[in-house]
């Protein structure tokens, strides 16, 4: 770092005044004669002038004070030119403010002066370039051998002598990590609460913490995400164990900003890809495409192996102008896989249709009813009410099909009030949770998989509606499907269509004159339920 006293080693040049602050670090070098240059400096630069315009006592003064209040470095007075010495008037103000100030004689040209002070800034910055280059690749190493965002953080506290964390666009800490000073609880929170007040406000820009005893020492940098909101995905921010930030701390953070946001994109392209492939793979299982050595094989790769077990889950009823209908499926799948990784728990997870579902290595009963205890109650944390959720038995991974409708089965009988049949074996740890002990005489159903009796039993039922759609090419089997899952509510069913609850109405009608069944009493639409689950497994 240059300092006024190292520039004028070797320099003809007398100092007048603020020799206690020779050490403060010149940014640059600037020559002006303008009465007040300060519109166009940004302070810590050393300036150099003749004084021409400045030609009277008072004049001088508030030049100096000028100056200093800019947080100049200093001020080099040019002699023999329009002042023969430097003015006392000068000379006065300078010592009250302890401000450096230079008398460069006649016969010593700025260009020496501005060529030293040059020369040293670039090899400066070129040291500083170099410093910077290897910073980058060695946190470019490490998103790419896949060490994650704490092995980021750690790398930056080490390298700027500070803490650093990385929170999301909502203000949660992704990330954290202290050099030698922890940062206090209170200090964190209020961060986090300033990041959710500035994405609230849609602010995207870089602050400086208002808690007061980070504020001196601490930077925050916004994360640009992919979206065209414009609004941060994360944000960095570094807080200096002591002292102020360099100009090395910030050339450092704001280069690892790149990185954070190279290392969130390779976490979304892999989780992306991990989900459609789980989604293909929970495609193939319902279908019945793949089973046996063949299915064991595709759950491999997702930790899976010997027993499984499938969860079956819809997400949360909320009510609200338009009635009840189910939250985000999304936010059920992304919650359910956090709450898997805060549990440890390896697994796949994907949607099918209006379901989330979850293939987990085959715990025991107590074991996995435990769990689906603690995993309810991390989905309600981040959901804000519970799923509805359905649990298979534990079953070879070649057999996964079977646990999964198991869990469906078992999920959608509560709904349609079909637990009313339970076998009486339920516990308090399951009270919310319907699992495949809850289906009680239903599990004939399961066990009659691709035999006759089953395919008849749904043929007589679903059979008059098949031949009879004509030109309403399946709308027919689909409304009955969705008039069922929303256990008879014309307007939840409808919307699901995406239908009038009028089309519906006629559209149920028709089904009833097909068939001879009346949808309106729970025993007909139970069988219906029970031939549409059938139908899925012998097909």
């Amino acid at each position: 770092m240059l300092t006024v006293r190292e520039l004028l080693r070797d320099l003809d040049v007398a100092v007048l005044a603020g020799e206690a602050n020779l050490d403060a670090p010149v940014r640059w070098v600037h020559i002006s004669e303008l009465a007040d240059p300060t519109p166009w400096l940004s302070g810590g630069e050393l300036l150099l002038t003749t004084g021409l315009t400045v030609d009277t006592p008072e004049a001088e003064r508030d030049y100096i004070h000028r100056l200093a209040d800019h947080g100049l470095a200093g001020l080099g007075f040019g002699t023999g030119f329009g002042h023969a010495t430097v003015p006392e008037a000068m000379l006065q103000a300078a010592a009250e403010r302890d401000f450096p100030l230079l008398e460069i004689p006649y016969d010593t040209p700025f260009i020496a002066v501005t060529e030293k002070a040059f020369a040293r800034l670039v090899n400066e910055q070129y040291a500083l370039l170099q410093r910077s280059i290897a910073v980058q690749e060695r946190l470019q190493r490490i998103v790419l051998s896949e060490r994650g965002l704490d092995a980021i953080a750690s790398a930056l506290a080490t390298l700027i002598g500070g803490a650093t964390i990385v929170f999301d666009g909502r203000g949660e800490p992704q990330a954290r990590h202290s050099f030698r000073r922890e940062l206090p609880d209170d200090a964190l929170e209020a961060l986090g609460a300033e990041v959710r007040e500035r994405a609230r406000r849609t602010e995207a820009r870089g602050f400086v913490p208002s808690h007061p005893e980070l504020a001196p020492r601490a930077l925050a940098l916004p994360v640009a995400g992919a979206e065209t909101t414009g609004l941060p995905q994360a944000w960095l921010v570094a807080i200096k164990d002591s002292g102020g930030l360099s100009e090395f701390d910030r050339v450092v953070l704001h280069q690892a900003v790149t990185v954070v946001a190279l290392e969130l994109l390779r976490r979304h392209v892999a989780s992306s890809t991990e989900r459609r492939l789980a989604g293909d793979v929970l495609s193939e299982l319902v279908a019945g495409t793949i089973t046996g050595a063949d299915l064991t094989r595709r759950l491999e790769p997702f930790g899976l192996g010997g027993r499984l077990t499938a969860v079956v889950m819809t997400p949360p009823a909320r009510t609200g102008g338009r009635g009840t209908v189910l939250g985000s499926i999304d936010a059920t799948e992304a919650a359910l896989t956090a709450a898997l990784r805060d549990e440890a728990v390896s697994g796949l997870v994907a949607t099918s249709g209006s379901h989330v579902c979850a293939l987990l290595p085959g715990f025991d009963d107590d074991e996995l009813f435990e769990l689906g205890r603690r995993l309810l109650e991390r989905l309600v944390a981040r959901l804000g009410a519970a799923p509805a959720v359905g649990v298979g038995r534990a079953v070879p991974a070649g057999d996964a099909r079977r646990s999964y409708h198991e869990a469906r089965c078992a999920l959608e009988a509560r709904t349609l009030g079909a637990a009313g049949h339970a076998n009486g074996n339920g516990t308090a740890a399951r009270a919310t949770i319907a699992t495949y002990r809850d289906l009680g005489s239903f599990q004939l159903l399961l066990s009659l998989q691709d035999s006759d009796a089953l395919r008849l039993f749904c043929e007589s039922l679903l059979g008059p509606i098949e031949s009879g759609e004509g030109h309403y090419g399946g709308e027919l089997m689909r409304s009955l499907e969705a008039f069922i899952e929303c256990n008879g509510q014309w307007e939840a069913a409808a919307r699901r269509l995406y239908c009038h609850r009028h089309t519906l109405r006629y559209r149920i009608r028709k089904i009833e004159e097909l068939t001879g069944r009346d949808l309106a009493s729970a025993r007909d639409r139970i069988e219906f339920w029970l031939a549409l689950r059938g139908r899925e497994l012998v097909h």
